[in-house]
């Protein structure tokens, strides 16, 4: 990875895109059973890693704007930064890029939901209805997002993409 402009921009856009999300759908992103659109975009580290610091500020933001509290803000972040780069490592393992979002999203925005803010479901259950929505986006949205970026010449040389 390196690290120029180009590469700053783009995760500034990456950034930008997830928080509009994120925030412009802000009724069924938070909470023991979300939704959040931009979570189809935490695969993209496997084809274009400046998605990776773009996805975690770009939580970040969403979730200090969002205001579901400082733990969502360090946690819920951190799960994306730590999907991010497992994401960008299983780069060559197409059907697999969903895993790390929908393993480190259910683990651990399921755990710190659960315990500190909403106890409406059992933990396990809290978890498995954030991995299925996690699941859900990723595998359905989020590789189509990564076939459509492979299979389009313009977006593949924009985004400086390599096969």
């Amino acid at each position: 990875m390196k690290f120029n402009s180009r590469f700053i921009v783009q995760a500034a856009l990456i950034a930008a895109i997830y928080s509009t999300l994120t925030l412009f759908l802000k009724p069924i992103g938070y909470g023991p059973i979300q939704f959040r659109l931009a979570e189809a975009l935490t695969v993209l580290p496997a084809i274009f890693p400046a998605s990776i610091p773009g996805l975690f500020v770009g939580c970040l933001l969403a979730n200090l704007l969002g205001m579901f509290g400082m733990a969502d803000v360090i946690f819920g972040s951190l799960a994306t930064l730590l999907a991010g780069f497992s994401t960008y490592l299983l780069r060559k393992k197409t059907l697999l890029y969903p895993l790390p979002p929908v393993i480190f999203n259910g683990l651990i925005v399921g755990s710190y939901v659960y315990f500190l803010y909403d106890k409406t479901y059992p933990l396990a259950l809290t978890m498995l209805f954030i991995a299925i929505s996690e699941a859900i986006l990723t595998y359905g949205l989020g590789i189509a997002l990564v076939s459509f970026i492979k299979k389009n010449p313009a977006l593949r040389e924009l985004l400086r993409i390599q096969e």
